[in-house]
């Protein structure tokens, strides 16, 4: 099935880590989500593991801030076990039972299979595996629909040519500086699959700078330098890196919404005013002019 979404999907695995129940850092996150609901963007993306399970506790109480209307707009996913890493039936029936209980709600209209690092795919896929406590939940109504959320692209090609999943979310792999989903998403599209790409700013790199992280590690100097020129093309032609990194998910056709962190006060009013920002067509064209960035993210081994 095709989920109906819009342009950008609300991330939040950074939303409540860190806060103790009943603390003001919680409040302050809490108005966060509420300020989250409030705007035009249709889902909250989650997880059972973000921020240690603080994300979803802190959605929850939104929730009920918020009201009914709020129960449909989240999008959470199931995780393997934090202690032994089990990840099979057993496990996503549980994870999906904590995740409800955290957010208060009965069901969800996405459901993601999350990062399946400790398991193989053949685990996977086999009896008690993992897959088929994700088919059961849909076919139980509790979910509308079931996605394959992870960052390798060859074991995600693998899941979706299961034909079981209505869903994928990649992230990392299709920004300015890494282009390796591309194929991908082209053929979850042809498939039916709703896609979702996350991370368009490679986990801060297009959006602070060349010092900033990429892939959740220290960029290389070649990938510095690359972002800098990317950069000065961007200020040569009236717009912004962050602006520009921003619509080069947006502007895919095989993209349906582009994820994108927001967890502190502020942030969704720049995520916004990025999303608004008008990017010359002449820009595209002086980027692939630079040459493939030299992206350190190999999947080969996947």
């Amino acid at each position: 099935m095709t989920l109906n979404v819009s342009p950008l999907t609300l991330g939040t695995s950074g939303l409540g880590r860190d806060t103790v129940v009943g603390s003001a850092e919680e409040a302050e996150a809490v108005s966060v989500a509420v300020a989250l609901f409030g705007s035009a963007h249709m889902f909250l993306d989650t997880s059972n593991n973000y921020a240690g399970g603080r994300s979803e506790a802190v959605i929850g109480k939104a929730i009920r801030q918020v009201g009914e209307d709020a129960t449909a707009r989240v999008i959470t996913k199931v995780d393997r076990d934090p202690r032994t890493g089990a990840f099979d039936r057993e496990r996503v029936l549980r994870s999906f039972d904590e995740s409800i209980a955290k957010l208060g709600v009965d069901r969800v209209p996405l459901l993601h299979f999350h990062d399946p690092f400790t398991v193989s795919f053949e685990e996977t896929v086999g009896a008690g595996g993992a897959l088929e406590g994700m088919i059961e939940l849909r076919e139980s109504g509790r979910v509308d629909a079931i996605g394959i959320a992870y960052g390798p692209v060859p074991p995600i090609e693998r899941y979706l040519r299961t034909e079981v999943f209505d869903a994928v979310l990649c992230h990392n792999r299709y920004t300015l500086v890494d282009r390796s989903a591309e194929k991908m998403f082209a053929e979850a599209k042809e498939r039916g699959m709703t896609v979702f790409n996350a991370a368009p700013f490679g986990s801060g790199l297009l959006a602070k700078g060349a010092d900033a992280q990429y892939h959740y590690g220290a960029p290389a100097p070649e990938l510095q330098d690359w972002v800098r020129r990317a950069s000065a093309v961007c200020d040569e032609y009236g717009t912004t890196l962050p602006a520009v990194a921003l619509h080069f998910s947006l502007r895919n056709p095989n993209v349906d919404s582009t994820v994108v962190g927001v967890a502190r006060p502020g942030r969704l009013a720049q995520l916004d005013e990025l999303a608004r920002a008008v990017v010359p067509d002449e820009v595209w064209a002086a980027l692939d002019a630079l040459g493939p960035a030299p992206s350190p993210i190999d999947d080969s081994a996947a």
